[in-house]
């Protein structure tokens, strides 16, 4: 039996029945990713293995430096050959790792490739892998309709421009991408020099000029809005943690305009006006039917002197240790006391605040929206099994784990869908694993009609996307 098989990490019979049955004929919702629009839109078939298996992907990149493997083949100038022996070379030192896992599911469901990869097998590998590069089915729109993804909701810059999302959608017979609103630019109020670059850029897009908080508000509200009509209905923020200082409409305006002249401000200070920025956008949100995502607790940018070399988003991110429950239960609690609190995705970097997010979201449902505020899925350094169940069980144990929207990709590779499988087979090797302890009815219907859910329907139900998207100019 090959190591990937039909029932990888099924480990009972029940198990076998959920996946097979419920889970795996389930499309894909995609409604967190890092994807390029551009490439999706410009749909040219990837060059070589490395590019779709390497470039951009700092999983690996981390595996490899903790291997001894020098920096040239991860980020550097290697040629592409040599940078995927460097990762041939280490995926035999990643057993236990979650990437042993994901990348043999890659090999099988793209390339239906089944040997084990390591230095040896690699040059076979590498070349039949590239063949298959060239058919049209593992282009970027080919994936996307291979795995059956219903949409992508790619994050986005709100200077980002949307051209290449407005590209897509005239062209009509491609998959349906849609933008999500990450307006953390905005909340660089600690740093002038780099809100007031990120504040022009705005400016330029929205050909608003800002001068007052007023016009900062009207210039956000304004790209919004363009996003919505590009079919945007989430938001997303990354954030160490909530904001949420009590901060009048003076106090706003004075720290914002002594940050948009140029000044430093004391982190009192920007906090205050973060929060009040943070409000705001939940307004948005809420007006417009949106669900925001919250993303929370990472210690981003560790070594100094990788980020001057090689910039963010390179592998030297970590969990965080700040103290959640007050922040964001204060934050929530003041929309929802304004009847402004919109649709909420808690996504949790650290296992320790796994019964925390649970049990805050369960404070804010409304009655009216299941699931209104979720527990999103085991995100990042917790997207494995073991993370994956850790976050199943919390959010079973103190709420309604029927009413999941399930997993995300969160990822800037298009050899990323496995992970809803890997996913997928984890929730139904724990549910029928219950199921034949008698934890859970041996009702394979019940079950499985909330697996299906899980995998697919709930998400579908609750984000409510647009089934087309409007057709718009490809402006910014």
């Amino acid at each position: 039996m090959t190591f990937i098989h039909d029932d990888f990490l099924l480990q009972s019979e029940a198990a076998r029945r959920l996946y097979h049955s419920y889970a795996a004929p389930q499309p894909i919702l995609d409604f967190h990713c890092h994807l390029s629009p551009k490439l999706i839109a410009e749909n040219r078939p990837f060059r070589d293995l490395t590019e779709i298996c390497l470039e951009g992907d700092h999983y690996k990149w981390r595996a490899m430096r903790a291997n001894g493997i020098p920096e040239r083949f991860c980020t550097g100038d290697a040629e592409p050959y040599e940078k995927f022996l460097a990762w041939a070379r280490t995926v035999p030192h990643t057993l236990r790792n979650p990437l042993y896992h994901w990348t043999h599911l890659e090999l099988v469901r793209y390339f239906d490739i089944h040997e084990l990869l390591n230095e040896t097998t690699a040059p076979a590998i590498w070349r039949k892998a590239n063949e298959r590069l060239q058919s049209k089915e593992l282009t970027p729109q080919g994936i996307l309709k291979k795995f059956r993804v219903t949409a992508a909701c790619t994050t986005e810059d709100p200077v980002t421009t949307l051209e290449f999302h407005a590209r897509i959608e005239r062209e009509g017979d491609s998959v349906r991408v849609c933008p999500a609103f990450r307006p953390d630019g905005a909340l660089r109020t600690t740093d002038a020099q780099a809100f007031n670059h990120w504040t022009d850029q705005l400016s330029a897009c929205t050909s608003i000029k800002i001068d007052t908080l007023s016009d900062f508000l009207k210039a956000l509200r304004t790209r919004h809005q363009t996003f919505h009509e590009h079919g945007c209905r989430l938001s997303d923020h990354g954030l160490n943690q909530c904001f949420a200082e009590p901060c009048s409409d003076h106090v706003a305006e004075s720290v914002f305009a002594a940050v948009r002249s140029g000044e430093s401000v004391a982190p009192g200070e920007s906090a205050k006006l973060n929060s009040y920025l943070m409000l705001f956008f939940g307004r948005l949100d809420a007006e417009k039917g949106w669900t925001m995502q919250l993303h929370l607790g990472a210690r981003r940018n560790l070594n100094s002197r990788m980020l001057a070399s090689l910039g963010p988003d390179t592998g030297y991110d970590a969990m965080g240790d700040w103290s959640q429950a007050a922040h964001l239960s204060a934050y929530l609690d003041h929309m929802d006391k304004e009847n402004t609190l919109p649709k909420m995705i808690l996504f949790n970097v650290n296992p320790v605040d796994n019964y925390l997010f649970a049990t805050i979201a369960g404070c804010f449902q409304s009655g009216k929206t299941a699931g209104n505020v979720q527990f999103g899925s085991g995100w990042w350094f917790l997207d494995q099994k073991e993370g994956m169940e850790m976050q199943l069980n919390a959010l079973s144990n103190c709420g309604l784990l029927s009413r999941f929207v399930g997993m995300v990709t969160d990822s800037r590779s298009f050899l990323s869908y496995p992970r809803h499988e890997y996913f997928r087979r984890v929730l139904c090797n724990l549910l029928g694993d219950e199921m034949e302890k008698g934890l859970l009815p041996n009702d394979e219907a019940l079950v499985g009609a909330m697996v299906e859910g899980i995998c697919f329907h709930n998400a579908t139900e609750y984000l409510a996307l647009p089934a087309a998207v409007n057709r718009v100019p490809a402006t910014r």
